[in-house]
């Protein structure tokens, strides 16, 4: 993949982390601009995953009021949760 289409793919996945909802905005765009480029293919995919699901899903999962049944979703929440502000 060219420099120009790993930018390409990070401007859409910058548009995909706006939400209807502020904090799951910044929650999103946090981890994006500090993690993904240096992060496994595996914990990338995880993120597609995470940006595939449900608002009122994720707000349970980033909040600690539900958990995920996958594992690769549910370490990443985690991961995401920690990251200081």
């Amino acid at each position: 993949m060219s420099v120009h289409d790993d930018e390409a793919e990070f401007r859409r996945l910058r548009w995909r982390c706006r939400r209807g909802m502020r904090e799951l905005d910044q929650l999103l765009e946090r981890w994006l601009e500090r993690e993904w480029r240096g992060s496994p293919t595996a914990e990338r995919d995880a993120f597609l995953r995470l940006l595939d699901s449900e608002d009122d899903r994720l707000w349970k999962w980033f909040l600690g009021h539900d958990t995920s049944d996958d594992a690769g979703l549910q370490a990443l929440v985690e991961r995401i949760r920690a990251l200081p502000h």
